[in-house]
């Protein structure tokens, strides 16, 4: 007599679903800021154009305030609009990034704030201000002051420093982009900041700062400019490129388990991820 014996395989359990790039647009979402309005549209190009798929979330920056409000985000986007709610949530916002290594682009506002920061967390000033956020404060303590002309709605010219992310994203030492601010960094403090390690990298004409980066860090770049409102919208600016393709780089990172090992030095900077993953909507904006 034989006996048939069947045994039954127990399947596998599924593997979990490859974590998506997060990015946080941190700011105080308004219809009347045109770059706000041109978000949606940037990243629906990204994602057709270049395969960069990414969901994003609008933080308000009173809820950037609580410690690691933006820790958990592949990416920190702090966009113009300023005055912002909370000059302490968009110093919180940067200095997440700053510190835990969290690819971060500033614009605008962004710029100015980003500096702050640095100022104040990193070289020990303290007392150093924006103009906007505290009209009345130490004159001697301003880093972020009124322009003596206003760049609200101007095109001007930069020019980038070899070698820098600056240059390399671009492509190009010279460029022309738009501006929307009526104010920028004044000179007195800024060569404190470069001692401290930050990088000024592309200037106007002048040679007023406009652009400024921190060597080291996977993906941190600020700049005065919008470049939002580059072209039509349907292309991404370089910069805003180059930031998605850091946060799904990180998240792919993530999901493997693997730590973050791009410097600023890497032959392969910019990163061109081929971890796309799902194409993720774009509606949570």
């Amino acid at each position: 007599m034989t006996t048939t014996m069947t045994m039954t395989m127990t399947p596998e359990p599924a593997a979990a679903p490859a974590r998506p790039a997060r990015i946080a647009l941190v700011g105080d979402r308004s219809p009347h800021v045109r770059a706000h309005q041109r978000v949606p549209a940037l990243l629906q190009a990204l994602r057709d154009r270049h395969a960069l798929a990414a969901e994003a979330y609008w933080i308000a920056t009173p809820d950037a305030e609580p410690p690691g409000a933006v820790a958990e985000f592949d990416a920190v986007w702090l966009l113009p609009g300023s005055p912002y709610r909370s000059e302490a949530g968009a110093l919180a916002a940067v200095r997440t990034a700053r510190e835990q290594g969290i690819p971060f682009l500033g614009t605008c506002g962004g710029f100015q704030h980003a500096l702050l920061e640095y100022a104040r967390t990193v070289c020990g000033l303290t007392s150093a201000r924006h103009a906007e956020n505290d009209p009345d404060g130490d004159s001697s303590a301003v880093l972020i002051a009124p322009l003596t002309c206003s760049l609200v709605g101007h095109e001007g010219r930069l020019r980038t420093a070899p070698g820098s992310l600056a240059e390399r994203l671009l492509g190009s030492r010279e460029t022309v982009e738009r501006f929307h601010c009526a104010y920028g960094p004044v000179p007195g403090l800024l060569p404190q900041l470069e001692a401290a390690g930050m990088r000024f990298t592309g200037h106007d004409p002048d040679g007023a700062v406009r652009v400024a980066e921190l060597p080291g860090h996977p993906f941190w770049l600020a700049t005065l400019f919008q470049p939002e409102l580059a072209g039509d919208g349907s292309v991404p600016h370089p910069y805003v490129r180059a930031l998605a393709e850091a946060a799904v780089t990180r998240a792919a990172q993530a999901n493997s388990g693997k730590e973050s090992r791009f410097d600023e030095e890497s032959p392969a900077w910019p990163v061109h991820s081929r971890h796309t993953g799902e194409k993720i909507r774009t509606s949570l904006l």
